[in-house]
Protein backbone atom coordinates (compact mmCIF):
# COMPACT_ATOMS: atom_id res chain seq x y z
CA UNK A 1 0.00 0.00 0.00
CA UNK A 2 2.56 2.47 0.51
CA UNK A 3 4.57 1.46 -2.85
CA UNK A 4 0.87 2.41 -4.41
CA UNK A 5 0.93 5.96 -2.41
CA UNK A 6 4.44 6.51 -3.49
CA UNK A 7 4.08 5.33 -7.10
CA UNK A 8 0.65 7.98 -6.86
CA UNK A 9 2.87 11.15 -5.29
CA UNK A 10 5.77 10.94 -8.18
CA UNK A 11 3.38 10.05 -11.40
CA UNK A 12 0.88 13.31 -9.79
CA UNK A 13 2.77 16.11 -10.97
CA UNK A 14 3.27 14.26 -14.32
CA UNK A 15 0.08 14.12 -14.92
CA UNK A 16 -1.06 17.98 -14.01
CA UNK A 17 1.45 18.80 -15.91
CA UNK A 18 0.33 16.73 -18.95
CA UNK A 19 -3.03 18.12 -18.75
CA UNK A 20 -1.66 21.74 -18.80
CA UNK A 21 0.20 20.94 -21.45
CA UNK A 22 -1.91 22.20 -24.11
CA UNK A 23 0.44 22.92 -27.10
CA UNK A 24 0.15 21.83 -30.63
CA UNK A 25 3.13 21.33 -33.31
CA UNK A 26 2.73 22.46 -37.08
CA UNK A 27 5.28 22.15 -40.03
CA UNK A 28 5.93 24.69 -41.64
CA UNK A 29 8.19 26.12 -44.66
CA UNK A 30 8.31 29.74 -46.11
CA UNK A 31 10.82 32.15 -47.08
CA UNK A 32 11.83 35.24 -44.35
CA UNK A 33 10.81 38.70 -45.98
CA UNK A 34 11.62 40.41 -42.66
CA UNK A 35 12.87 40.45 -39.63
CA UNK A 36 12.99 42.13 -35.88
CA UNK A 37 15.74 41.96 -33.78
CA UNK A 38 14.33 43.78 -30.77
CA UNK A 39 11.33 42.30 -31.17
CA UNK A 40 12.47 38.80 -31.48
CA UNK A 41 10.24 38.39 -34.60
CA UNK A 42 10.54 37.31 -38.31
CA UNK A 43 7.75 37.79 -40.69
CA UNK A 44 7.89 34.52 -42.79
CA UNK A 45 6.01 34.17 -46.10
CA UNK A 46 4.60 30.59 -46.52
CA UNK A 47 2.45 28.07 -47.74
CA UNK A 48 -0.84 26.32 -46.28
CA UNK A 49 -0.78 24.87 -43.01
CA UNK A 50 -3.47 22.36 -42.47
CA UNK A 51 -5.42 22.56 -38.99
CA UNK A 52 -3.51 26.04 -38.05
CA UNK A 53 -3.76 28.66 -41.17
CA UNK A 54 -4.15 29.23 -44.55
CA UNK A 55 -0.89 31.00 -46.91
CA UNK A 56 0.10 33.92 -45.38
CA UNK A 57 2.66 36.31 -44.72
CA UNK A 58 3.35 36.27 -40.82
CA UNK A 59 5.45 37.92 -37.89
CA UNK A 60 6.33 34.97 -35.72
CA UNK A 61 7.83 34.89 -32.18
CA UNK A 62 11.71 33.17 -32.02
CA UNK A 63 12.55 32.76 -28.19
CA UNK A 64 16.29 32.12 -29.44
CA UNK A 65 17.82 35.31 -30.17
CA UNK A 66 20.58 33.87 -31.94
CA UNK A 67 18.08 32.19 -34.54
CA UNK A 68 16.66 35.86 -35.46
CA UNK A 69 20.34 37.03 -35.67
CA UNK A 70 21.02 34.40 -38.36
CA UNK A 71 18.18 34.34 -40.69
CA UNK A 72 17.91 37.16 -43.75
CA UNK A 73 15.13 37.90 -45.80
CA UNK A 74 15.25 35.83 -48.51
CA UNK A 75 16.49 32.80 -46.41
CA UNK A 76 14.31 29.72 -47.03
CA UNK A 77 13.21 27.77 -43.99
CA UNK A 78 11.67 25.38 -41.82
CA UNK A 79 10.08 24.94 -38.50
CA UNK A 80 8.07 23.99 -35.97
CA UNK A 81 5.05 26.57 -35.35
CA UNK A 82 4.63 25.84 -31.71
CA UNK A 83 0.59 26.68 -30.52
CA UNK A 84 -0.45 27.67 -27.14
CA UNK A 85 -4.17 26.54 -26.10
CA UNK A 86 -5.02 30.08 -27.42
CA UNK A 87 -4.57 29.58 -30.65
CA UNK A 88 -3.14 33.59 -30.89
CA UNK A 89 -0.58 32.59 -28.81
CA UNK A 90 2.07 30.30 -31.50
CA UNK A 91 5.91 30.90 -31.98
CA UNK A 92 8.59 29.20 -34.08
CA UNK A 93 11.09 26.69 -32.79
CA UNK A 94 13.58 24.49 -34.55
CA UNK A 95 14.17 26.89 -37.35
CA UNK A 96 16.77 25.00 -40.28
CA UNK A 97 17.85 27.58 -42.57
CA UNK A 98 17.36 25.36 -45.91
CA UNK A 99 18.27 27.82 -48.66
CA UNK A 100 20.72 31.11 -48.49
CA UNK A 101 20.98 31.99 -52.41
CA UNK A 102 17.70 34.16 -52.00
CA UNK A 103 19.63 36.85 -50.10
CA UNK A 104 22.01 37.69 -53.24
CA UNK A 105 18.30 38.84 -55.18
CA UNK A 106 17.72 42.28 -54.19
CA UNK A 107 14.06 41.82 -54.18
CA UNK A 108 14.13 39.13 -51.84
CA UNK A 109 16.35 41.42 -49.37
CA UNK A 110 13.74 44.20 -49.26
CA UNK A 111 12.78 44.97 -46.12
CA UNK A 112 10.21 47.56 -45.61
CA UNK A 113 11.32 50.87 -44.45
CA UNK A 114 8.60 51.11 -41.71
CA UNK A 115 8.48 54.33 -40.31
CA UNK A 116 10.24 55.28 -37.22
CA UNK A 117 9.00 56.19 -34.02
CA UNK A 118 8.73 60.18 -33.95
CA UNK A 119 8.26 60.43 -37.52
CA UNK A 120 5.37 62.16 -39.41
CA UNK A 121 2.76 59.82 -40.68
CA UNK A 122 2.08 59.85 -44.45
CA UNK A 123 -1.11 61.72 -45.49
CA UNK A 124 -2.41 59.41 -48.44
CA UNK A 125 -6.76 59.54 -49.03
CA UNK A 126 -8.55 56.92 -47.92
CA UNK A 127 -11.65 56.46 -48.07
CA UNK A 128 -14.23 55.37 -45.64
CA UNK A 129 -17.37 53.28 -44.67
CA UNK A 130 -19.35 55.89 -46.26
CA UNK A 131 -17.34 56.54 -49.15
CA UNK A 132 -15.70 60.14 -47.91
CA UNK A 133 -12.17 61.03 -48.37
CA UNK A 134 -10.15 60.36 -45.38
CA UNK A 135 -6.73 61.27 -44.11
CA UNK A 136 -4.36 59.91 -41.39
CA UNK A 137 -3.68 63.73 -40.25
CA UNK A 138 -7.13 64.15 -40.38
CA UNK A 139 -7.26 62.81 -36.53
CA UNK A 140 -4.74 65.34 -35.18
CA UNK A 141 -5.07 66.36 -32.16
CA UNK A 142 -6.29 62.83 -31.34
CA UNK A 143 -4.27 59.60 -30.02
CA UNK A 144 -4.96 56.58 -33.37
CA UNK A 145 -4.76 53.29 -33.56
CA UNK A 146 -4.49 51.53 -37.36
CA UNK A 147 -4.65 48.31 -37.95
CA UNK A 148 -4.74 46.39 -41.24
CA UNK A 149 -7.29 43.80 -42.41
CA UNK A 150 -9.65 42.45 -45.30
CA UNK A 151 -13.23 41.54 -44.69
CA UNK A 152 -12.83 38.00 -46.71
CA UNK A 153 -10.37 36.85 -44.09
CA UNK A 154 -10.86 33.32 -43.61
CA UNK A 155 -8.79 32.43 -40.27
CA UNK A 156 -11.02 33.43 -37.43
CA UNK A 157 -7.40 33.84 -35.06
CA UNK A 158 -6.13 36.81 -37.89
CA UNK A 159 -8.36 39.54 -39.08
CA UNK A 160 -11.43 38.48 -37.27
CA UNK A 161 -9.61 38.85 -34.03
CA UNK A 162 -8.39 41.95 -35.10
CA UNK A 163 -11.35 43.26 -35.43
CA UNK A 164 -13.19 41.73 -32.04
CA UNK A 165 -10.33 43.23 -30.53
CA UNK A 166 -10.66 46.40 -31.21
CA UNK A 167 -14.03 46.90 -30.53
CA UNK A 168 -13.44 45.75 -27.27
CA UNK A 169 -11.47 48.55 -27.22
CA UNK A 170 -14.19 51.12 -28.72
CA UNK A 171 -16.48 49.27 -25.92
CA UNK A 172 -14.21 50.13 -23.36
CA UNK A 173 -13.13 53.67 -24.88
CA UNK A 174 -16.57 54.71 -24.39
CA UNK A 175 -16.86 54.10 -20.78
CA UNK A 176 -15.22 57.38 -20.84
CA UNK A 177 -16.47 60.40 -22.65
CA UNK A 178 -13.29 62.00 -21.85
CA UNK A 179 -10.72 59.56 -23.13
CA UNK A 180 -13.65 58.44 -26.68
CA UNK A 181 -13.38 61.88 -27.30
CA UNK A 182 -9.81 62.61 -27.75
CA UNK A 183 -9.13 58.94 -29.53
CA UNK A 184 -9.98 57.21 -32.66
CA UNK A 185 -9.90 53.25 -34.23
CA UNK A 186 -8.65 53.12 -38.05
CA UNK A 187 -9.39 49.81 -39.80
CA UNK A 188 -7.79 49.87 -43.08
CA UNK A 189 -8.54 47.34 -46.11
CA UNK A 190 -5.83 45.35 -47.89
CA UNK A 191 -8.41 44.62 -50.68
CA UNK A 192 -9.53 47.72 -52.24
CA UNK A 193 -10.99 45.67 -54.71
CA UNK A 194 -13.84 44.34 -52.79
CA UNK A 195 -14.12 46.14 -49.85
CA UNK A 196 -15.69 48.84 -51.23
CA UNK A 197 -17.84 51.42 -48.58
CA UNK A 198 -20.55 49.54 -48.71
CA UNK A 199 -18.73 46.18 -47.87
CA UNK A 200 -16.59 47.84 -45.00
CA UNK A 201 -19.94 49.34 -43.86
CA UNK A 202 -21.76 45.88 -43.41
CA UNK A 203 -18.56 44.54 -42.15
CA UNK A 204 -18.20 47.64 -39.37
CA UNK A 205 -21.75 47.18 -38.46
CA UNK A 206 -21.01 43.42 -37.39
CA UNK A 207 -18.54 44.97 -34.49
CA UNK A 208 -20.07 47.97 -34.08
CA UNK A 209 -23.85 45.82 -32.54
CA UNK A 210 -24.98 47.12 -35.42
CA UNK A 211 -25.32 50.82 -34.28
CA UNK A 212 -24.05 53.24 -36.77
CA UNK A 213 -23.04 55.93 -34.51
CA UNK A 214 -20.00 53.84 -33.83
CA UNK A 215 -18.47 55.28 -36.59
CA UNK A 216 -17.89 58.48 -35.39
CA UNK A 217 -14.82 56.78 -33.49
CA UNK A 218 -13.79 53.87 -35.59
CA UNK A 219 -13.45 54.37 -39.74
CA UNK A 220 -13.33 51.40 -41.75
CA UNK A 221 -11.78 52.70 -45.36
CA UNK A 222 -9.85 51.33 -47.97
CA UNK A 223 -7.29 53.51 -50.83
CA UNK A 224 -6.14 53.42 -53.90
CA UNK A 225 -3.83 50.42 -54.84
CA UNK A 226 -0.34 52.72 -55.26
CA UNK A 227 -1.83 54.77 -51.83
CA UNK A 228 -2.27 51.17 -50.07
CA UNK A 229 1.28 50.51 -51.18
CA UNK A 230 2.69 53.47 -49.98
CA UNK A 231 0.98 53.23 -46.27
CA UNK A 232 1.51 49.57 -46.13
CA UNK A 233 5.56 49.75 -46.77
CA UNK A 234 5.47 52.85 -44.31
CA UNK A 235 3.81 50.43 -41.74
CA UNK A 236 6.15 48.04 -42.18
CA UNK A 237 3.66 45.27 -43.61
CA UNK A 238 4.09 42.51 -46.48
CA UNK A 239 0.95 41.63 -48.44
CA UNK A 240 0.40 39.86 -51.55
CA UNK A 241 -3.04 40.08 -53.46
CA UNK A 242 -2.52 37.92 -56.36
CA UNK A 243 -5.44 35.71 -55.63
CA UNK A 244 -8.53 36.31 -53.65
CA UNK A 245 -6.78 34.62 -50.55
CA UNK A 246 -4.62 37.64 -49.27
CA UNK A 247 -0.88 36.57 -47.70
CA UNK A 248 0.04 39.18 -45.31
CA UNK A 249 1.48 40.55 -42.50
CA UNK A 250 0.33 42.10 -39.18
CA UNK A 251 0.93 45.19 -37.81
CA UNK A 252 -0.96 47.69 -35.31
CA UNK A 253 0.08 51.21 -34.93
CA UNK A 254 -0.20 54.26 -32.92
CA UNK A 255 -0.12 57.19 -33.97
CA UNK A 256 -0.14 60.39 -31.31
CA UNK A 257 -2.16 63.22 -31.42
CA UNK A 258 0.84 65.13 -33.07
CA UNK A 259 0.40 63.13 -36.00
CA UNK A 260 3.44 60.98 -35.80
CA UNK A 261 4.31 57.35 -35.08
CA UNK A 262 4.29 56.66 -31.06
CA UNK A 263 4.59 52.02 -31.51
CA UNK A 264 3.84 49.49 -32.99
CA UNK A 265 2.96 46.18 -32.11
CA UNK A 266 2.69 42.77 -34.31
CA UNK A 267 1.73 39.48 -32.45
CA UNK A 268 2.51 40.43 -28.51
CA UNK A 269 -0.29 42.94 -27.31
CA UNK A 270 -3.64 42.28 -25.94
CA UNK A 271 -6.53 44.86 -25.65
CA UNK A 272 -5.52 46.49 -22.38
CA UNK A 273 -2.36 47.20 -23.42
CA UNK A 274 -3.71 48.60 -26.48
CA UNK A 275 -6.25 50.64 -24.60
CA UNK A 276 -4.24 51.43 -22.51
CA UNK A 277 -1.56 53.03 -24.84
CA UNK A 278 -4.26 55.16 -26.46
CA UNK A 279 -5.11 57.12 -23.30
CA UNK A 280 -1.64 57.60 -22.26
CA UNK A 281 -0.81 59.13 -25.68
CA UNK A 282 -4.49 61.03 -25.51
CA UNK A 283 -3.54 62.32 -22.03
CA UNK A 284 0.06 63.38 -23.02
CA UNK A 285 -1.71 65.54 -25.31
CA UNK A 286 -4.35 67.02 -23.26
CA UNK A 287 -1.56 67.65 -20.75
CA UNK A 288 0.59 69.57 -22.88
CA UNK A 289 -2.63 72.10 -23.92
CA UNK A 290 -2.55 73.42 -20.12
Amino acid sequence: MKSRFALAYILLPLIVAAACNHTRRFPLQGEVVAKNIDAQEITVKHGDIPGFMMAMAMPYRVNDPNVVKEVQPGDKIAADVVVGSDRSDFWLENVRITDKSGRSHPDARAVPSMLAPGQLVPNVTLVNQDGRAIHLRDFAGKALLVTFVYTRCPMPDFCPRLSRQFARIHEELKTSPEDYSRTHLLTISFDPKYDTPAVLRKYGLTYLDGNATGFAHWDFASARPADLREITKDFGLQYDDNSDQITHSTSIALIAPDSTIANYWSTDWTAEDLTNSLRKSAATRAATKR
